[in-house]
């Protein structure tokens, strides 16, 4: 491989590492937090349902 392709490849490897690594923080974040908010509003229409309140409008 030519000296230049070589480290063209090594200076953009740690980058694109990041990059891959911070997507999969993001996306396990934003999952998480899609699940503690469906979690809460199910929590919620029980206890609303438990009270005899009618069921909160989207």
């Amino acid at each position: 491989m030519d000296p230049y392709w070589s480290a063209v490849v090594w200076s953009l490897l740690p980058t694109l590492a990041v990059s891959v690594i911070f997507f999969f923080v993001m996306r396990s974040i934003v999952r998480i937090d899609r699940k503690e908010r469906s979690t809460y509003a199910q929590i919620e229409a029980e206890e609303r349902a438990a009270r005899g309140m009618p069921p909160k409008a989207s």
